[in-house]
């Protein structure tokens, strides 16, 4: 490249080099600019009279203080031009030396030299051009011929010119189609979009080329393509939410216009204006998945918090189980073997023996402590809501579901459920609660989408469910799918030595609440250990809270009913009852029990099985008091027409 005309101009045209002297010599305005520098390096003598400023004063000017105000249409043309080699414009308005601005086109090249990279621009007057092309026209008027033809001809090359530039330069995808339906122009934006080039879509119908299928594969017919409808029905359409198909047959997400071209009042055709909004969509569908998930999350915690703060409200057990007997020490063995599994658990036993707690011990020596654990009192949920209960429903799902809800299966996702009473779950959801067991998965009521959940399942009951299952009450698959790892509770009365280690602790309670010194003589604790305990642990906690509600001077009143199931009396009968021996012995208790079997026996009438028995009157299991009654040495009489 040959040195810049400021550095190799001379006084005398014939020692310049050719293109210095073109330079120096050009009818046309031309300015060399740094563009790094914001620098006019060197104006052209037809330059300096278009503007109107000295040479070496604009040599000393800044690009953008000859452009005041543009600054954004001059760094925009300037990097079009550095990016693409050449660039037009006819955007920006020099002021001239007067403060006039000037109505210019700017053509634009890149010129490399010495390491450098200069603009060279060329600026041609068009209000100059008008007058000219004017007269041109009206002595073409004037002189006829064919003068007047080739100059309207360069009119349109002209436009055609700044057309295809504007085609070239834009950003969004454009092409045209006639009224065929036929391609009739690609600029390179729409090229490098869907990777056909122009030569493979000029001339072709482009609908069964791009647009020929919606996303999910069904067929898009051209009497439906909004792009066809523009020049059909003569209006502007804009379409969001779309695909075209590139040409290696990925889609792509466009939202584009399609404007009809009018020719003397005719619709002819139409022009397509899109841009690849793929990444905005996909960054649109993570949001609304995070969002969904985010009122997901809330409405679980929401659920888990209000449901956990209804457990501190009804939670009567202590967080230890307590007992020093040989019956507890076995339970705690079986709670330590089975709570670092994940295996089903089972706890059988009479109401009020603590199988809640037992429950809570597994769970929170599990490695899903950190979860919740939700407890479900099947026996406290109407029929018909247990299937709500349990998987949760949508809005709308029946008279009354006026927002979505959380099931418990949902809501102990990751952590454990406890069903307590599980033998009252009616029998058609059984099938439905073993489903959820065997795949880990559920439907909301009212939702067909399927749900996912990892949770650990206790359950516990006061039946026999054997027998529910032979009688058909409950199902025999779902038993045994509960039953992997079954803990017998064993009631107060076959544990009388943890009676007192009980009673302390509720009472230490007690009086914690009452901000009392209550304190459990030897007498009250030997009261209690004779006492059988039908209700378990859960009575002996009743008696000693109304035990403390009704102490006197820190003495506790404690109250038992006797062996019929009456009330204890008061007043001189309790004293002469206080004046019995405290303590019983062997013999005294076995003759004790005799007559208390007897006694109900003889009330049933001999019948010792079954509803109305006595084992049902003295609340034992059948089995045990066959076999008191023989180790007693106790013959049932029963009366005439009655079976035991």
């Amino acid at each position: 490249m040959a040195t810049t005309p400021m550095l190799a101009h001379d006084d005398t045209a014939e020692t310049l080099d050719p293109r210095v002297a073109a330079f120096e010599s050009s009818v046309e305005a031309t300015l060399l600019v740094d563009p790094y520098g914001d620098q006019i390096v060197d104006a052209n003598p037809a330059a300096c009279a278009l503007l109107g400023y000295d040479r070496a004063l604009l040599r000393q000017t800044k690009a953008s203080t000859l452009h005041a105000g543009e600054l954004p249409a001059l760094t925009v043309f300037t990097q079009a031009v550095l990016h693409k080699g050449a660039y037009w414009t006819t955007a920006l308005k020099p002021r001239h030396a007067t403060g006039q601005d000037l109505r210019l086109e700017y053509s634009g090249c890149v010129l490399p030299h010495d390491g450098r990279t200069l603009v060279q621009l060329t600026l041609t007057d068009l209000e100059a051009r008008r007058r000219r092309n004017v007269d041109a026209a009206a002595e073409d008027h004037m002189r006829g011929g064919i003068t007047t033809w080739q100059r309207v001809e360069r009119v349109f090359q002209d436009i055609e010119r700044e057309n295809q530039l504007i085609l070239r330069a834009a950003g969004e995808g454009i092409y045209g189609v006639n009224a065929e339906g036929k391609t009739t122009f690609v600029n390179p934006a729409a090229e490098r979009m869907l990777g056909w080039t122009a030569e493979e879509l000029v001339g072709k119908e482009i609908h069964p080329i791009v647009h020929h299928t919606h996303h999910d594969g069904r067929h898009y017919h051209n009497h439906d393509c909004p792009i066809y409808a523009a020049f059909r029905d003569g209006a502007v359409h804009q379409v969001d939410g779309e695909v075209f198909w590139r040409k290696d047959g990925s889609p792509a997400w466009v939202e584009y216009t399609s404007t009809p071209i009018r020719d003397r009042g005719v619709v002819v055709g139409a022009v397509v204006v899109f841009r690849d909004v793929s990444q905005r969509r996909e960054a649109d569908e993570k949001l609304h998945a995070a969002l969904a998930e985010v009122d997901r999350l809330r409405e679980r915690l929401e659920l888990e918090n209000a449901y956990l703060q209804e457990e501190i409200r009804i939670e009567t057990n202590p967080r230890g189980i307590i007992g020093q007997s040989e019956a507890i020490q076995k339970t705690l063995r079986q709670v330590k073997l089975v709570a670092p599994t994940t295996a089903a658990v089972m706890i059988n036993g009479e109401s009020g023996t603590g199988k809640e707690l037992i429950a809570r011990a597994i769970h929170e020596d599990s490695t899903r402590s950190d979860r919740p654990l939700i407890r479900v009192n099947c026996a406290a949920i109407p029929r018909e809501l247990f299937e709500s209960e349990f998987f949760g429903h949508v809005r709308g799902a029946f008279t009354g579901a006026t927002r979505d809800r959380i099931g418990r299966f949902e809501l102990a996702d990751g952590g454990t459920l406890f069903l307590d009473e599980v033998g009252e779950i009616p029998l058609e959801l059984q099938g439905k609660l073993l489903r959820v067991l065997q795949e880990g998965n559920f439907e909301r009521v009212g939702q067909e989408r399927t749900r996912a959940v990892d949770v650990r399942v206790i359950a516990a009951t006061n039946r026999d469910l054997k027998q529910e299952v032979q009688r058909g009450r409950f199902r025999e698959d779902l038993y045994f799918r509960l039953n992997v790892f079954p803990i017998e509770t064993v009631p107060l009365r076959e544990r009388r030595e943890d009676i007192p280690l009980l009673a302390q602790h509720f009472l230490t309670r007690e009086s914690k609440a009452l901000k009392s010194n209550l304190r459990l003589s030897e007498g009250d604790a030997r009261r209690l250990t004779r006492y059988d305990w039908p209700g378990n642990v859960r009575e002996l906690q009743n008696v000693i809270e109304r035990a403390a509600i009704l102490s006197q001077n820190g003495r506790l009143r404690i109250d038992l009913p006797d062996a019929s199931g009456a009330q204890a009396p008061s007043g001189a009968t309790r004293q002469k009852l206080d004046a019995r021996p405290a303590v019983m012995t062997s013999s005294e208790m076995r003759d004790h029990e005799r007559a208390n079997i007897l006694a109900a026996l003889e009330a049933c009438a001999g019948k010792v099985f079954g509803p109305g028995g006595a084992a049902e009157m003295l609340d034992i299991k059948p089995t045990t008091l066959a076999s008191r009654i023989k180790a007693l040495g106790i013959t049932p009489r029963p009366r005439p027409g009655v079976n035991s």
